[in-house]
């Protein structure tokens, strides 16, 4: 299988870059420097799908030969976007709101073909439900460091905090990157990365499948 010279991720997520090298991606990084704004009464799916096409477009623009990857994760709560924390208090409050409580997670995601200009578009949302944690757990988790740089102040992947009791749909997603949906966009392309993303998606990895992927998979 062939691939264009260069694939570009519009992130400087490490999460994103980890996900997309375990699939086999010859990624170059290229963030966006797209000030991130919602619009009034702006839905979540929408915004998250605006966002991640706007980075896409931004970044096409200074690397026209490149196939874009570009992506934009929410919290909602209740309808109310979290953002990330803008300090450790923040983060606490944050969790708080979170604790035991089922909420959303949307990306939007967008791609870019270098050969047209063709735009694949999507958003993706997965219902999270958070376990009972204790404000001790919080803490420790906050003076780690590790909410400060995500949506939401908290990483589905911690295996010390292990803040989630059940996810409702893509993990990856959760993660900021729906691996499934890319793999469907870019095989209809013609650009199926080298691995599947059954065989480096943690969640399958770690449990022998996926009951989301292969409606994901099917889906046109």
């Amino acid at each position: 299988m062939q691939h264009p010279i260069q694939v570009v991720l519009a992130s400087q997520s490490p999460r994103r870059l980890s996900l997309l090298t375990a699939m086999g991606l010859p990624l170059i990084v290229m963030p966006s420097s797209l000030y991130e704004t919602p619009r009034r009464g702006e839905a979540p799916a929408d915004l998250a799908r605006r966002l991640a096409q706007e980075k896409a477009r931004s970044v096409s623009a200074q690397a026209p030969d490149a196939v874009i990857i570009a992506a934009d994760t929410l919290v909602v709560l209740d309808g109310r976007v979290l953002g990330k924390p803008q300090s450790a208090e923040d983060a606490m409050a944050m969790l708080m709101r979170l604790r035991g409580r089922r909420h959303e997670v949307y990306s939007g995601l967008a791609l870019v073909s270098p050969d047209t200009g063709e735009e694949s578009l999507e958003s993706v949302c997965t219902p999270v439900l958070m376990r009972n944690y204790s404000e001790l757990e919080m803490r420790a988790y906050v003076n780690s460091g590790d909410p400060m740089d995500k949506a939401g102040a908290y990483a589905i992947q911690s295996e010390v905090f292990d803040p989630v009791l059940r996810v409702e749909g893509c993990y990856a997603n959760v993660m900021g990157m729906p691996l499934c949906h890319l793999y469907r966009a870019l095989a209809g392309w013609g650009l199926a990365p080298p691995r599947h993303p059954l065989e480096r998606c943690p969640w399958p990895v770690q449990y022998g499948g996926c009951s989301w992927a292969g409606d994901i998979l099917r889906h046109q």
